[in-house]
């Protein structure tokens, strides 16, 4: 048995690779850049597996920024993997039902929020509490992490592959990009620069402190702080609301979606108006009103949409974009962090096992193994807010609960790798490498 940080893992999935490998045992050289999930999932798997690995960060400090975040149960097995389910499971949200209902407050669904799901936990919680916890792990095993990095250049030859930072060239096996919609690697594997879209939506967010602003005292919104944690939502035409208690019920998130067509050139966060934002439930419920307006400030969040890239992965496949540098994700789909851990979790695999020497076999591979089933986890998002924003008056029950399908929530990312790797291996051996297809579009029903 092999053992780090008391993570206990079989030695071999049949082919005598251990699932903790001692430290830079594979001789592949890893740089990560960006020190978000997606990069600090990424560099933790590949440092368990083996590989030596770098993160560029341009930010100088660590920041506990932003709101809620969803892991779903896919990517919780991971954490506990990790050994970081008593960590995390202590700051994050325990919700035993999401309650929906229409825009004039009758509730149309109970849902259960079963935890564990499908063998695994889902952590759901503030950004920065659970960022910063990965940050620490990260740094614990060692992983050589720079801040105040300023990636200008990505390059790869025939044999390597690696960054200009702060005017420094430095050089590796494999270059990932974790750097998030603005991603500077895009263009390197695309060809040419994708600019984003408006997806025709924004977000007003608000995270806050429920007895600072007052929502326990009030009758119209003290329904959401008794002393659990509780989860509402309110749906109509093109708009859902989701206010979400936490903490026990001390803090509150509220999440409004709504359509807006802004031009998102070059920035798309911006501090909101609480003006504009309580226009969007003027006729609604007057607990929506309510527990929007106590939030001291806003952030309005333009949701960018980008084409699907066709891949992921520069021609000599040695750059690989991961986490919403590759594909972003809609909030309704509660799958985009969980899909960068899968990301990074997923090549440190096929890396390991692929050796130093078939480094672009290995990247190849990556992309085949996860370009399907990503896609298909992006469009449960718009098919989750469709359904939300087009429900007709007389839809209840499942016509408008939150799908949870064990496809989804229930793989593993590690144990998938080492399964489908042999057969992936042997498809593009012998085919060639095709760049991936698109998966069809399926009903949220069958998500």
């Amino acid at each position: 048995m092999s053992t780090m940080n008391g993570a206990t893992s079989p030695d071999n999935h049949g082919k005598g690779f251990a699932q903790v490998a001692p430290p830079n045992s594979t001789g592949i050289k890893i740089i990560v850049v960006g020190a978000g999930f997606a990069g600090l999932a990424c560099a933790i798997e590949s440092k368990r597996k083996g590989h030596e690995v770098v993160i560029l960060e341009k930010f100088k400090e660590l920041k506990a920024l932003g709101d809620i975040i969803s892991f779903g149960n896919n990517a919780g097995r991971v954490f506990e993997r990790w050994g970081l389910h008593d960590k995390f499971w202590a700051v994050c949200s325990h919700v035993e039902t999401l309650m929906i209902h229409n825009s004039q407050g009758e509730l149309l669904l109970e849902q259960p929020n079963p935890d564990p799901l499908f063998g695994a936990y889902a952590y759901n919680g503030h950004r920065g509490e659970l960022h910063t916890m990965l940050f620490d792990y990260a740094q614990s095993l060692g992983i050589d992490i720079r801040l105040g990095q300023d990636v200008t250049e990505y390059w790869e030859t025939d044999n390597e592959a690696g960054v200009i930072a702060n005017s420094e060239k430095i050089a590796a096996d494999v270059v990932v990009g974790a750097d998030g919609v603005r991603s500077r690697a895009r263009t390197l594997v695309l060809g040419y620069e994708d600019k984003p879209k408006s997806s025709g939506y924004a977000v007003y967010r608000s995270w806050f402190d429920c007895a600072e602003q007052g929502v326990d005292k009030d009758p119209m919104t003290s329904f959401i702080c008794q002393g659990k944690d509780l989860f509402y939502g309110w749906i109509g035409k093109d708009v859902h609301f989701l206010a979400h208690s936490s903490s026990g019920g001390k803090k509150l998130s509220n999440v409004i979606t709504h359509k807006d067509d802004a031009d998102i050139a070059e920035s798309w966060s911006f501090p909101g108006k609480m003006e504009d934002c309580l226009k969007i439930v003027e006729g609604w419920d007057p607990r929506c009103a309510a527990l929007l307006s106590k939030a001291p400030s806003l952030v309005d969040w333009k949701l960018v949409y980008r084409d699907p890239m066709p891949t992921w992965i520069s021609k000599g496949a040695r750059l690989a974009l991961i986490g919403d540098a590759a594909h972003p994700f809609l909030p309704t789909s509660q799958q985009g962090a969980s899909q960068a851990v899968e990301d990074g979790v997923t090549l440190a695999v096929v890396l390991q096992l692929a050796g130093k020497e078939n480094v672009h076999l290995a990247v190849r591979e990556w992309e085949k193994i996860r370009y399907q089933r990503v896609r298909r986890a992006q469009l449960i998002g718009e098919s989750v807010r469709d359904m939300w924003h087009k429900a007709k008056p007389e839809d209840r029950g499942n016509a408008v609960a939150l799908p949870r399908p064990e496809w989804l929530l229930g793989h593993d990312a590690e144990k998938h790798a080492y399964e489908v790797y042999d057969a992936t291996t042997k498809e593009i051996q012998e085919k060639g490498y095709e760049l991936p297809t698109l998966p069809p579009v399926v009903p949220v029903a069958g998500a």
